[in-house]
């Protein structure tokens, strides 16, 4: 059978040799081809591969035998993926590769993850792991389409269990490379932050005036891993501007909450050179994870328990103007165009007058300091809107249709007069 779709499978072929055979043999079985990427150290691969150790080892500008003096296995390791991502990379970038499919432990899984990491939005990239769904995971060490199965029982050797789960695997893959439709790329993309429509609801505006222009509009949810998926897609250089309306992540990472996206949020569009129009809705709430308990010097702030999942406390006064500063710092190191709204009507839902978190001092401490710490090249816009408000939407739209007009976003070939 004519294989129509290539597979990258990644492990240690020296001791889990059995396992992975068995992985490729389901993948072959189902029509699809296989390439063997061997990340061992200290051992040779049991099974014929494509790519050997030696030339991952190769690939990270190092050797196995500097590997294997390292000193420790997770310095050598180190080496390994460096090496491993280097040539996952050019796979898919030669067109030899469709999808990856890894396997490992806790060593293997990190080195997967740097794999899956390089590979652009769009690919296929699954991860067979003892550790999956771990919160020994953190959110930004995920790529934004990542497949994850947990490898139960298989720790040593094949079983019942195990092929289970290493099948279940190869069948992902091998049909996510076949049906996987990429981004189309015919149009470039705004992306936009925002959460559900009952918090945040500018993108009800936005979203069909931007289309209108002739772009696409990809709106994360900015509850930890859709703030992950945006700055990695920015960081990529995959839009063509953002909206980056949400910064509730921004908050919790302040608060020490999980919910958060890690060191990088709000660094990746600046870092990359990517316009950007950035707002402050929701940073006056912190999200807890629902089965967090509420530490104690949150308790007295007002409290929404949104669903089992995730529930909310808010900032005070002066926390808020602490993350003023926090967002001031992370815009002062954008290396383009960057330009901060602040709507003084108000930032979320909630904090309407008669609403759970309305904080009318909190909110004038918050808008108070941003007035001091945002600095050129941050270009601060006020607003008196709500950011819900049309007033919001337009001051939006109107910046960026000024970044069009100069070029500093190119307008889209499709792109049509505003409507009135």
């Amino acid at each position: 059978m004519a294989s129509d779709a290539t597979i990258l499978v990644i492990g240690t072929f020296d001791t889990k040799s059995d396992e992975l055979a068995y992985l490729r043999e389901q993948i072959e079985s189902q029509g699809a081809a296989a390439i063997c990427m061997d990340v061992s150290v200290l051992g040779d691969a049991a099974i014929p591969v494509e790519i050997n150790k030696h030339e991952v080892a190769s690939a990270a500008g190092s050797s196995i035998a500097e590997a294997a003096a390292a000193g420790d296995e997770n310095s050598a390791m180190q080496i390994m993926a460096r090496g491993a991502s280097a040539l996952s990379s050019q796979l898919h970038a030669d067109g030899r590769i469709d999808a990856m499919v890894a396997l490992g432990g806790t060593m293997g899984t990190d080195l997967a993850l740097d794999c899956a990491r390089v590979l652009p939005t769009g690919v296929p990239k699954v991860i067979v792991s003892t550790v999956a769904f771990s919160p020994l995971i953190p959110a930004d060490r995920l790529a934004a389409d990542i497949q994850m199965v947990l490898w139960a029982g298989g720790l040593y050797g094949l079983n019942s269990l195990c092929r289970s789960a290493l099948s279940q695997a190869a069948g992902s893959v091998v049909g996510a490379a076949r049906a996987a439709v990429p981004p189309a790329g015919d149009r470039p993309v705004i992306g936009m932050t925002s959460l559900g429509s009952s918090c945040l609801s500018y993108m009800k505006r936005l979203k069909p005036a931007l289309e209108d222009r002739g772009f696409e509009v990809a709106i994360f949810h900015a509850t930890g891993m859709g703030g992950m998926a945006f700055e990695n897609i920015a960081r990529g250089g995959g839009f063509a501007a953002v909206m980056d309306f949400a910064l509730s992540e921004i908050g919790n990472l302040y608060a020490g909450s999980v919910v958060n996206s890690g060191e990088q949020r709000l660094r990746s569009a600046g870092g990359a050179g990517i316009p950007q129009i950035v707002a402050p809705g929701c940073i006056d709430l912190i999200d807890f994870a629902g089965w967090q308990d509420i530490p104690e010097r949150f308790l007295d702030r007002p409290f929404h328990a949104h669903n089992r999942l995730i529930k909310c406390s808010a900032f005070n006064a002066a926390e808020r103007r602490e993350t003023a500063r926090f967002v001031a710092e992370r815009l002062a190191g954008a290396r383009g165009p960057t330009h901060f709204i602040l709507p003084a009507g108000g930032i979320e839902e909630w904090d309407k007058p008669g609403e759970p978190a309305h904080d009318p001092e909190g909110l004038a401490a918050f808008c108070d300091e941003v007035r001091k710490v945002m600095k050129p090249p941050v270009i601060l816009s006020e607003t008196a809107a709500h950011i819900n408000d049309q007033g919001f939407a337009d001051l939006a739209l109107s910046i960026l249709d000024g970044w069009i007009k100069d070029g500093t976003v190119a307008a889209p070939a499709s792109n049509k007069e505003p409507k009135s």
